[in-house]
């Protein structure tokens, strides 16, 4: 298969040396039969450790594990069942849980995702020199893809494009949300394994899972692809990790099972996101739909719209084994027998907790910034009403844009900036891609608003609120893309603002204690506190000049503050719905649900709330700084 290659380009010159080169896989597909890609010889080179394994085979070993066969025992004698009944649970379990991965169904996928990805996307660029590295190492031991997760065409994208370069296809941990009937089973056929979203305690559920993952890592079966975020990100930004699968893939290292597992980052960047509109509204508390990846793609208007390019940057392939060293004894693992269930020590936790926050950070690294994520930085410094009203200049916001290009590759980001065109045709494509946010009209931009739909009565002002609210935190997604590149210096530079201080020591403190305030909305690796302050102050160094906004902070009442959890966030978003609506508050994120379990997070970990058996609220002079922060300026 022959792939035109395409040269990115992260400085407004094409060509740029050194960069990885990257091929849009989309180019070939429009040229030639989609049948034929689908039906063409697929010829892997799979883990050279693993014997052939069917997917009945690999439950017959899960069932069989000693590893099981213990759990099940001490499970029958808590419960006073017989072995024979909690064996059937796990029969049960394992059944609805596991995937049955099948070549057929995978051209099935190969042909149905060629199609919706030509309508979707102008193009799907992939970086060459990542898929070699991944191809190779795929060969040498167990793989773990981690790709970040931003959207649902994330879920079938990475087995689509290892398809296409003979590289064997993943199985997928997938969350239990879809109709099982049939998008379930064609998932299921694709390599798809479904884990149910609360587990809680169910140490039966929690035994099976365990194994079938270890088992799967243990026999090389195949690539193990899964969200380390745990969840699509609703405004776009990185997630703080989640550990359960992070455990599960490591303890066949730490045990000694396995000689290496690879972890391989894979970041999705897209210049326009399907779901725009809808984790908006999410995020304003309107429910979201039973969530179903065909139902998404059926829609009519979803496959009439434009949504640019998506870029899949397969990162650098990374050994756990020389990553952990000095970080964890495996000699410990000797003292017990292997099959027997264990708690992962103090050691273990906090090495996967280290990992997989490096692997969201090197997530980060590897995203191509769009245009649009830029000019969204700076329409949101701009006043809701100028937006709405006045207008903005387009030659300004053009200019301006262009400046922070250069401050983005200053600071050592990359850029989706297509080649071989002039800047003023990126950003004006740019804007015509992004027309349901944004229009122009005589030189000025302007936030577009929703026509109001026929009614009776006029909408209230909550109403025409919760509108514009949305298409600001459509906004604020696109700009969050961008915010990795800038949170370290911007930490630095409000220390320096706060404290007035020029010693190293004080700022260094200071800063820490906004990495601690911020660990909620940003991706900082334990331990590397040292590392952040000194690429702070290296980015810094690069900066002609910083510009700090004092935001206001908003609480209601004095002293304790009683709430339980379910009625909490309703009243943070009634205060500031209020708050908006009366002008004193202009900071439409802080309507958003996710910032306010990210504050309440924040200042739990800072002592300021403790939960008992409602939600008890201490905010001490020494926390409110945090609380503003996070709240007004996060």
């Amino acid at each position: 298969m022959s792939v035109s290659p395409l040269q990115y380009r992260d400085s407004g010159r094409p060509g740029l040396e050194g960069e990885d080169e990257f091929v849009d896989i989309l180019a070939d597909r429009r040229s030639s039969s989609d049948l034929g890609h689908a039906l063409r010889t697929f010829n892997p080179h799979p883990y050279q450790g693993a014997p052939p394994c069917s997917a009945a085979d690999l439950n017959k070993a899960v069932l069989e594990s000693q590893y099981l066969r213990y759990v099940t025992r001490e499970i029958a004698m808590e419960m006073g069942s017989s072995v024979e009944e909690v064996r059937e649970d796990a029969c049960g379990i394992l059944e609805e849980m596991s995937q049955n991965l099948q070549l057929g169904f995978i051209r099935l996928m190969a042909y149905t995702l060629t199609k919706v990805l030509k309508r979707l996307f102008t193009s799907v660029y992939v970086n060459m020199e990542g898929l070699n590295m991944l191809q190779q190492a795929v060969q040498e031991s167990p793989v773990i893809l981690m790709p970040n997760h931003r959207s649902y065409v994330d879920f079938l994208v990475i087995s689509y494009i290892l398809f296409t370069y003979d590289i064997p296809v993943p199985v997928i941990a997938a969350g239990i949300h879809f109709d099982f009937s049939i998008v379930g089973e064609i998932l299921r056929r694709s390599g798809a394994f479904f884990i149910r979203r609360a587990i809680g305690s169910d140490k039966l559920y929690w035994a099976v899972l365990s194994e079938y993952v270890k088992t799967i890592v243990r026999r090389g079966y195949a690539p193990l692809e899964f969200y380390v975020e745990g969840f699509r990100s609703r405004t776009l930004k990185s997630l703080n990790p989640k550990l359960g699968m992070m455990h599960m893939v490591l303890e066949p290292y730490f045990k000694g099972e396995v000689f290496d597992v690879t972890l391989v980052p894979i970041t999705i960047s897209y210049d326009r996101v399907l779901e725009e509109s809808l984790l908006a509204y999410e995020l304003l508390g309107v429910p979201k739909p039973k969530e179903s990846t065909m139902g998404l793609l059926k829609a009519s208007k979803v496959l009439q719209e434009d949504y640019g390019s998506m870029v899949v940057n397969f990162g650098r392939p990374l050994s756990v084994r020389e990553l952990c060293q000095g970080k964890i004894n495996r000699c410990q693992y000797n003292l017990i027998p292997r099959d027997l269930p264990q708690k992962p020590t103090t050691e273990a936790q906090a090495c996967a907790n280290w990992l997989a926050h490096l692997m969201v950070r090197m997530q980060e690294e590897g995203s191509r910034i769009s245009p649009w994520s830029l000019m969204a930085c700076l329409l949101l410094q701009a006043p809701t009403t100028v937006l709405m009203k006045e207008g903005l200049l387009w030659h300004q916001l053009t200019e301006k844009t262009l400046w922070l290009r250069k401050l983005v590759l200053d600071f050592g980001a990359h850029l989706n900036w297509p080649g071989q065109v002039s800047d003023s045709d990126v950003l004006s494509s740019t804007l015509a891609l992004h027309r349901s946010i944004l229009h122009r009209k005589a030189g000025r931009v302007y936030l577009v608003q929703e026509d109001e739909p026929a009614r009776k009565h006029p909408a209230s002002p909550e109403e025409g609120m919760i509108r514009t609210a949305a298409m600001m935190l459509m906004l604020a997604s696109y700009r969050n893309q961008s915010l990795h590149v800038f949170v370290r210096p911007a930490l630095l530079a409000s220390a320096i603002h706060i404290t007035k201080s020029t010693q190293a020591d004080e700022l260094f403190s200071f800063f820490r204690f906004l990495q601690e305030v911020f660990s909620y909305e940003f991706i900082f690796i334990p331990g590397e506190s040292s590392q952040d302050f000194e690429e702070a102050c290296v980015l810094l160094k690069k900066c002609e000049a910083i510009h700090i906004n004092i935001y206001p902070l908003y609480l209601s009442g004095e002293g304790v503050q009683v709430f339980t959890e379910k009625h909490f966030l309703p009243a943070v978003r009634s205060l500031a719905s209020k708050l908006i609506l009366s002008g004193e508050l202009h900071t439409y994120e802080a309507l958003s649900s996710d910032t306010q379990k990210n504050v309440l997070s924040a200042l739990r970990r800072l002592a300021a709330v403790t939960k008992l058996s409602g939600w008890v609220m201490r905010l001490t002079p020494a926390n409110l700084f945090g609380f503003k922060l996070i709240l007004c300026g996060g």
